[in-house]
């Protein structure tokens, strides 16, 4: 069992899912791997456990009553960043990248394995807890300024406003300019995963940045990953 050990808090999880059969059986799983679970089953009623409970991570259904999870991430995230995994029942792109834009790290898409999950869940608290690389504070490629103390971006003068997840993934390639980084390094080192099961996750966050940055900042090298393109 994986799990809090020793005397060691037990990390909080806030499941927000209105049908009953799948939240309970998500609760009952991340209890056994350790974690203490609330439970919400509609969007005011989240952003009120968020608020009371301050969850170390949030498993959030996209469809619900009172209003829809896009809205229940964008409420609790303006109160306090918290990692966000988000359930859909559609593979929809478009609902994919508005989840990720009003700050979800991470999405599975229904029906979707309790082993699944759980590992998603642990992968998010891993990259919550670890502690960062040492960065320059500031990295100025071509017209591109990232001050990563700060944690704002600028191009050609203009900022843009991008989740948690986007910066970090911004700042490793920027770190590494014009350097092809596979997507399953991406995972490992930005995402903390262990396997190679997430490479749309890269994908949508990469669409995110170019949407945000312009699509020529980000060099896809089809079939391996991605590069940071510079003008020299």
């Amino acid at each position: 069992m994986t799990g809090s050990t020793g005397t060691s808090p037990a990390r909080r999880v806030l499941v927000v899912e209105d049908e009953r059969t799948i939240a309970e059986a998500v609760a009952a799983r991340l209890r056994a791997e350790g974690f203490e679970v609330a439970l919400a089953a509609d969007g005011p009623g989240a952003v009120e456990a968020a608020r009371r409970i301050r969850p170390d991570a949030v498993v959030l259904d996209v469809m619900l009553p009172g209003f829809d999870g896009l809205e229940v991430c964008r409420r609790i995230q303006a109160e306090r960043p918290v990692p966000v995994l988000m359930l859909t029942a559609r593979d929809d792109e478009t609902d994919l990248l508005v989840g990720l834009a009003v700050g979800a790290d991470d999405y599975l898409t229904k029906p979707f394995s309790m082993r699944e999950l759980t590992a998603r869940v642990h992968a998010l608290l891993r990259r919550a807890s670890r502690v960062p690389a040492p960065e320059p504070d500031l990295l100025r490629l071509g017209d591109l300024e990232i001050n990563v103390a700060e944690r704002r971006v600028h191009r050609a003068g203009r900022e843009a406003h991008l989740t948690p997840t986007e910066f970090d993934l911004l700042v490793h390639l920027a770190a590494r300019p014009r350097t092809v980084l596979p997507r399953e390094r991406l995972l490992a080192d930005v995402w903390g995963w262990a396997d190679a099961s997430g490479t749309r996750t890269v994908d949508s966050h990469i669409k995110g940045l170019r949407r945000k940055l312009g699509a020529d900042l980000i060099r896809t090298v089809h079939g391996v990953g991605y590069a940071l393109e510079v003008a020299r």
